[in-house]
């Protein structure tokens, strides 16, 4: 009786343990600087809650939007701490672990979102990004558009010399500066969440950002023109950490892979179609939406602007600008 019940008892706690660690989970955070309304943020949810799905549970992944967990440095710099495990963030921080993956922020060099895209499918991606993984150690698994970035003004703008001497605020990024800077405008680094008030007390004359940035910061309030430059096709990227992805079994990492790239799609799509409602959305509202000269623009960028001064290399830019 004794030799049965001991038997029994075993068994029961094989299947219990079992049990136990098929529904084991990892928890792992995901963050970004975005609010909760905009698509990197309601995608990354979807992500999130896909990879759970996918995974049968194995994974618990929480999204922490609007800077919850620290700012865009802070979060870079949580994937080496081991603080965050997933984070959104653009490449001009990426860059400071390995330079040349910031070409892509360089004036121009993307014609539009579909050449961004297509160069996302690239051997220069592939290059870049595999550049960027040794330096960090941490996996980029997808590349989201962020928008085309614009220019708003008090003064009308057709061609690159109408900037000079304009007061502008630009981020204090090297290569959001170079277009503004080559066309002769006196850039101002002012904080982001004091645009709005600059603009309005005259502080400033001007700022650059994609529409939807423009749209959701009111900044059309406070500007009479929206100058249609895209200078930058702007992009952001999905980024593991060195800990997770070097923890993750093969068919694991392909299934957050393909997770994230299909989020980078879906919200990649949202985004140009609201830039597609904006154009019309502004001039309803009787702002002056601007065409420009966008090759007096590149002509006056490449001619005053060296790649070379910010650590990008000029075979990455020719053989981006070759993507078709």
């Amino acid at each position: 009786m004794t030799i049965r019940l001991l038997t029994l008892i075993g068994a029961t706690a094989t299947i219990l343990a079992s049990a136990l660690s098929a529904h084991a989970q990892t928890a792992l955070k995901w963050a970004h600087v975005y609010e909760t309304s905009e698509p990197f943020h309601t995608e990354s949810v979807w992500a999130a809650e896909e990879i759970a799905k996918r995974t049968e549970g194995r994974y618990k992944i929480d999204v922490f939007p609007a800077s919850q967990l620290g700012k865009e440095a802070d979060i870079n710099q949580g994937l080496k701490l081991g603080t965050v495990d997933i984070i959104i963030s653009g490449s001009s921080f990426a860059a400071r672990d390995h330079a040349p993956i910031g070409v892509t922020y360089f004036p121009y060099i993307f014609r539009d979102p579909a050449h961004m895209i297509a160069y996302t499918k690239s051997d220069v991606f592939k290059r870049l990004a595999a550049g960027y993984e040794e330096a960090s150690g941490n996996h980029i698994t997808a590349v989201t558009y962020y928008g085309t970035r614009h220019t708003t003004s008090n003064r009308p703008i057709t061609k690159c010399a109408d900037m000079q001497g304009l007061k502008m605020r630009v981020p204090d990024v090297p290569a959001y500066l170079a277009m503004p800077r080559a066309c002769g405008a006196n850039t101002t680094p002012i904080a982001f969440a004091e645009v709005y008030l600059a603009l309005q007390n005259g502080t400033v004359e001007a700022q650059e950002n994609p529409l939807t940035t423009i749209e959701a910061k009111k900044f059309f309030e406070v500007q009479k023109h929206i100058v249609l430059t895209g200078h930058i096709v702007d992009h952001l990227n999905t980024v593991v950490s060195k800990n997770l992805w070097s923890q993750l079994s093969d068919a694991d990492k392909q299934i957050f892979t393909e997770v994230m790239q299909e989020a980078a799609e879906r919200a990649t799509k949202i985004i140009e179609e609201r830039e597609k409602e904006l154009v019309a959305t502004f001039k309803e509202r009787g702002i002056e939406v601007t065409e420009v000269d966008r090759a007096d623009f590149e002509k006056t960028v490449n001619e005053k602007v060296a790649l070379e001064d910010f650590g990008y290399v000029k075979e990455d830019w020719e053989a981006i600008r070759a993507v078709k």
